[in-house]
């Protein structure tokens, strides 16, 4: 959602990056028809645009007052297009890492993280089907998300990043902490926001999984080790892959479905219109 709502126009109040059309009123019809576009290109899941409305991204940018408001309004605004869609379509709440995303060092206040992880989820909640912890990379990160929301009783998706050679930032293979993650019943794990090359470092792993696997493809150029996108606006750092057009979306799908994919969405830069393909794999 970030990423499209950037493209679609969207003007970045400080780091909020895709969060500010939240902040920002005249960008709510923008959040509810890039919804209904994504439903009518076929997709089955929705994610609330929250991802930068996270505490410590409104904290940086003095807006700590507005949190409660803003993921309450992320999930009003993906419920309004569900129902403007007249379409069965599940709401994920997304929940990224409450400190930096793709790090792996939370740094001393793991108490402020698990907080994070519970307030948001707490706004969150009276508007989602279930939720996704986006983008955990960390075992240790996994697990303050998962004990900090597993009180809301409601179903939990979880995205683990990986990157070169299939391990996480922090170093730990992805099936280590699959297999941890797996014993909490998750309702899936995905590779979240990850290239296609690195997602096949993981393929053969992911079927020694007793869970639904998937993944979330990105279309960026390249992450760089160390990057902080909280700091810099990815949409400008990263570069979006020429290479990765809707046809060629669907091809990576299709190879992926037939090694034992699941749960196949699109991350960073990927649109309805590749969405629109994966049609083609029921």
């Amino acid at each position: 959602m970030g990423q499209e709502l950037l493209n679609r126009g969207v003007k970045p109040h400080g780091t909020l990056w895709g969060a500010s059309a939240l902040y920002i009123r005249k960008y709510h019809k923008t959040v509810v028809r890039t919804h209904l576009d994504f439903i009518k290109a076929g997709a089955e899941i929705i994610v609330t645009n929250s991802f930068g409305s996270r505490k410590r991204r409104l904290m940086e940018n003095g807006l700590t007052k507005e949190y409660k408001n803003l993921n309450a309004l992320a999930g009003k605004l993906a419920k309004k297009a569900v129902a403007m869609s007249k379409k069965k379509v599940l709401i994920a709440g997304s929940l990224p890492p409450q400190n930096f995303t793709y790090f792996a060092d939370l740094g001393k206040d793991l108490n402020f993280i698990k907080k994070s992880f519970s307030s948001q989820a707490r706004y969150l909640n009276p508007y989602v089907d279930f939720f996704y912890l986006d983008v955990m990379s960390s075992w240790q990160e996994c697990l303050l998300g998962l004990n900090a929301i597993k009180k809301y009783k409601k179903k939990i998706l979880v995205g683990i990043h990986i990157r070169n050679k299939g391990l996480l930032p922090s170093g730990e293979k992805f099936l280590t902490v699959a297999k941890k993650v797996q014993k909490h019943k998750p309702i899936g794990i995905m590779a979240s926001c990850v290239s296609y090359e690195d997602l096949n470092e993981v393929m053969k792993d992911a079927k020694k999984l007793r869970v639904p696997f998937g993944f979330k493809i990105n279309a960026f150029e390249h992450i760089p080790p160390g990057w902080k996108p909280d700091s810099n606006n990815p949409k400008v750092q990263l570069g979006k892959r020429k290479d990765l057009t809707p046809k060629k979306f669907f091809e990576i799908c299709k190879k992926l479905k037939n090694k034992g994919a699941k749960i196949i969405g699109g991350c960073c830069e990927i649109t309805p219109k590749h969405i629109k393909y994966l049609n083609n794999l029921k």
